[in-house]
């Protein structure tokens, strides 16, 4: 079974990107093992779980645009968004683990994975801190925000706002 291979090239002049197929003898199916289709699939969880919180959260903005969003994926947890970018991540550095060869490249790709971590929860704390002006005088906002975990489910993680070192 064919499974392409995508890479990108950049023309000199560089007003160019073109994204390639190529079947090189390293593009067989049976080159993918079972942690990267892992990470493919945990890549595409996270796609469809920031797509479908973007989607739910404008729904909710549209029908009432004064009120914070406590709807759908976002009963579950105040960020979905920010979660399924924090799942594709993951889904990135998952199907990586049998291709890096070298401790530095173990090194980059944690750095690099621990970096995008750090980032999503700097954003998710800038969004609690500008939820709390805008809301933070609501009494069913405030019961929100004790009940619904931040970024992660199930973690009783409730606020990250006094935390002023994530600046993400």
């Amino acid at each position: 079974m064919f499974f392409p291979r995508f890479y990108y090239r950049i023309n000199t002049d560089g007003n160019e990107v073109v994204m390639t197929a190529q079947r090189d003898g390293f593009g067989d199916f049976a080159d993918a093992n079972i942690v990267t289709v892992i990470g493919a699939v945990i890549m595409a969880l996270g796609i469809l779980l920031e797509s479908t919180a973007d989607m739910q959260k404008s729904a909710a903005k549209k029908k009432n645009p004064n009120r914070f969003c406590d709807s759908g994926l976002y009963k579950i947890v105040r960020c979905p968004n920010y979660l399924g970018e924090v799942l594709f991540w993951t889904g990135v550095f998952v199907s990586g683990i049998n291709i890096y060869a070298s401790v530095w490249q173990w090194i980059a790709a944690a750095f690099g994975y621990i970096c995008i971590v750090y980032i999503m929860f700097g954003g998710a704390r800038r969004l609690e801190l500008r939820q709390n002006r805008n809301y933070g005088e609501d009494p069913e906002y405030q019961a929100y925000v004790k009940k619904v975990p931040i970024l992660i489910p199930l973690v009783p993680l409730y606020s990250v706002a006094k935390y002023k070192w994530l600046v993400g």
